[in-house]
């Protein structure tokens, strides 16, 4: 009987382990939100983020106005997060891009970063939230 009582709680545990796994780095997916306040670009934003073990890449607002992200860092003492991105306007201008954020609920699969933009022309409020 007792084999039996401690063989089911080691399948018990076996099986509990998978739900504890983590999922890999705290950035890497496709985050949506809002970027409040920019005219250059529509308020509504689509991050998409990787890690290939050494960087961060990604692209902002994959489709017709691709952003790439020239830069990312990730500081895991306090979770913030810098993003630098490069683009032109309509007429060809160099637009800069900084985001700085914290990622918020980073235990959850649906975490968010929020924090602020801005580039030579304006600033505001940026949250995006994981797909």
């Amino acid at each position: 009987m007792r084999a039996r009582l401690y063989s089911a709680a080691v399948i018990l545990c076996a099986l509990a382990l998978p739900g504890q796994a983590q999922e890999g780095h705290p950035l890497k997916g496709s985050w949506i939100g809002e970027w409040q306040g920019n005219e250059v670009h529509d308020e509504f934003v689509v991050v998409v983020l990787d890690w290939d073990g050494r960087a961060i890449t990604g692209t902002i607002n994959p489709g017709t106005d691709n952003i790439e992200i020239t830069s990312a860092e990730l500081n895991p003492e306090d979770w913030t997060v810098r993003i630098v991105a490069d683009t032109e306007d309509a007429s060809g201008r160099a637009v800069d891009y900084v985001i700085t954020g914290t990622i918020e609920d980073l235990e959850l699969p649906n975490r968010y970063i929020k924090g602020t933009w801005q580039n030579g022309d304006g600033r505001g409020n940026f949250e995006i939230r994981r797909q």
